[in-house]
């Protein structure tokens, strides 16, 4: 038997062996931290037998993987600490994570944040028995009567769900015995001592609303303390930087039991807002787009011809107009369709890019709405390119590069993900294959890095998604392009050829915010609610020493208005002190301390949330300066302040 290593060195054996003892024949070491191991692609425990010619890579907790099984073995050792400490507690599920791991739990009674510091302290007991974990199957009716024996309805109702002749596993750590596919590692004391309970949550039993509200613990764990120590110190600056948070503090948005889920921007909210929105203009005007609007309501017949209404119904608002179904769009796609079907085009119009902001209507379950990361109305900087075949990789690339420039400009890092075709889906597999090898083609092209994530595009195209990093570590998918056959199709849309014939045109869906909204969270949190000086809300606050100087207060922020810059007074009658104090709250950009030198004078003092104290200086001088920083859209470095992890 021939085992080829990752290395592509090959092992031999003349008798089967498990993938640990090759990990042993290796070496002690990787033995030691082996977590599991992919044979031939698919994820495998270490205790798993090999009786013929396979691929094999040991992956250890370094890898995304092995991370993965010792965090599902955590939630096991979790799941037992809980049955000894609540044994009436019923067990649903409890799977590995992107940061951790958590169990969805039935309790007898609630329990809180004083509960979690016990079921840590029951598994540290666990762990230090050092519990062999044991894989075992068994038959439908005898792994049904197991669950039932055990008290475990949750288990019996996943068990019902399987289809018939499906192995169905378990594994066994002492007392402990859990329905699971796996893998885990070998032993309790394998997971170490660097885990940790974070939070606890309700959730409905498998997601749906109607279901029992369980109760969902979450922690984490890593190979290492630092590591875990690390990612602890991250929870806390994301806690500071809650958007939620800080958007009521800073009196940028506010939602409502009138609307959940439907945000509500405040003043200085829409100056953000509006700020965003005419950089978008800009930029795409340079580009060569063209703005258009469509409307919020259209019937469902466009709704069927689109796809949208087999694909996504549920997702959407309807109402009934003059007896006939309407749909609220959840996209502005089909009407930047009927936009291009409006008037003959011909290739010489090609690429035609149409850029629209509009307003979308999702619905979000109540349980998964957050902020405004996840709400049930945005604003979607949405843009279609229809073009010709011999376009693509152009437009793709001039795409790529226009986003490129937006995140650049908050200072965000990325990676890239190529999404392939979904079950769920229409078109042919040509079109498809199409699609894909010109998403492929630009990205390769560009020079840009990615990484395949398959089935996972959208019904009608395959798509390319941006994942920026904030300034602590965290990932958020953006940006996206998703290169469209079939929407051409289903409206018959058409261009005249340079041959004089009609030809069918192919569309590009992109955005670069994404959701308006949900970029306005991710930069709250990414700058702290410091906004650099051109996306401040108000970008300088004038601070007259005392009443006495108002007057001349007033006329300081009647000349920075008139130069075009965002400057309130502070015209109550508090010490100076205590104004500064309220601005940096408020993390206003530049505070203007006005008394009777600066009057005399004609000048300020300035202090900024950058550099203190600035000293005094004339008011043509600061306004120069300040426009210029305004004017390069300038981002200074300790604008985002953590360092990336």
């Amino acid at each position: 038997m021939n085992i080829t290593l990752k290395d592509g060195s090959i092992k031999e054996y003349d008798h089967p062996v498990t993938i640990l003892e090759v990990a042993k024949d290796l070496s002690e070491g990787l033995a030691r931290m082996a977590c599991v191991g992919e044979v031939d692609g698919e994820t495998c425990d270490l205790r798993t037998v090999l009786d013929h010619d396979c691929s094999l890579n040991i992956l250890t907790a370094k890898d995304e993987k092995g991370l993965a099984a010792l965090r599902h073995t955590a939630s096991h050792v979790m799941a037992q600490a809980i049955k000894r400490l609540h044994p009436e507690a019923k067990l649903a599920i409890g799977p590995s994570i992107a940061d951790g791991f958590y169990y969805d739990i039935d309790f007898a009674s609630p329990i809180g944040p004083d509960d979690l510091e016990k079921i840590e302290a029951e598994m540290k007991k666990i762990v230090k028995e050092a519990l062999p974990i044991e894989r075992f199957a068994l038959p439908r009716e005898e792994a049904l009567a197991l669950m039932q024996e055990k008290e475990e309805p949750y288990k019996v109702e996943l068990i019902e769900d399987l289809p018939e002749g499906e192995e169905i596993s378990f594994y066994r750590q002492g007392e402990f015995t859990d329905l699971c596919a796996g893998p885990h590692l070998m032993n309790t004391k394998d997971i170490g001592k660097a885990y940790k309970l974070t939070s606890i949550a309700g959730a409905y039993w498998r997601g749906d609303e109607h279901n029992k509200m369980l109760t969902r613990i979450y922690a984490t764990a890593f190979p290492k303390k630092e590591e875990l120590e690390q990612y602890l110190t991250r929870l806390e600056e994301a806690k500071k930087r809650d958007h939620r948070k800080l958007g009521r503090e800073l009196g940028l948005f506010m939602m409502h039991e009138a609307g959940p889920g439907f945000p509500f921007f405040l003043p200085k909210g829409m100056v953000l807002k509006n700020v965003l929105l005419d950089y978008w203009r800009e930029i795409h005007k340079k580009a060569g787009y063209v703005e258009i609007s469509t409307p919020i309501i259209l019937n469902r017949s466009l709704w069927e011809t689109s796809g949208h209404w087999d694909h996504y119904k549920n997702n959407m608002y309807t109402t009934v107009i003059d007896g006939e179904d309407y749909a609220i769009k959840p996209m502005n796609c089909p009407g930047g369709v009927l936009v291009y079907a409006s008037e003959p085009r011909s290739y010489r119009d090609l690429p035609l890019s149409m850029g629209e902001l509009g307003l979308v209507h999702r619905h979000e379950k109540s349980g998964q709405l957050h902020g405004l990361m996840r709400v049930r109305c945005f604003t979607q900087d949405d843009a279609h390119i229809f073009m010709t075949p011999e376009q693509i990789k152009d437009e793709i690339k001039g795409v790529a590069r226009l986003i490129d420039q937006v995140y650049s400009l908050f200072g965000f890092e990325y990676h890239v993900e190529l999404s392939t075709r979904p079950e769920d889906s229409m078109g042919s597999d040509e079109d498809w294959e199409l699609a894909t090898e010109g998403l492929k083609g630009a990205l390769d092209e560009l020079g840009l890095p990615y990484v395949i994530n398959e089935g996972d595009g959208a019904f009608y195209g395959p798509k390319i998604d941006f994942h920026l990093v904030d300034a602590i570590g965290r990932t958020w998918q953006c940006g996206t392009i998703q290169l469209d056959f079939q929407l051409p199709q289903r409206f018959e849309l058409e261009y005249n050829g340079a041959d004089g014939e009609k030809h069918r045109p192919i569309m590009i869906h992109r955005v670069a915010f994404g959701s308006i909204e949900r970029f306005i969270g991710i930069l709250i949190e990414h700058f702290a609610g410091a906004f650099p000086t051109w996306l401040a809300p108000v970008q300088v606050k004038v601070l007259p020493i005392s009443d006495k100087f108002m007057e001349y207060g007033e006329k300081v922020t009647q000349i920075l208005t008139d130069a075009g810059i965002r400057a309130e007074l502070d015209h109550r009658s508090e010490k100076i002190g205590y104004k500064i104090r309220e601005a940096q709250t408020q993390k206003i950009p530049y505070m203007l301390v006005v008394g009777q030198k600066e009057e005399e004078q004609g000048c300020v003092s300035v202090r900024s949330r950058f550099a203190g104290d600035e000293g005094q200086k004339s008011l043509d001088e600061f306004i120069a300066a300040v426009t210029e920083e305004i004017r390069e859209r300038r981002i200074r470095p300790t604008e985002t302040q953590t360092e990336k992890k």
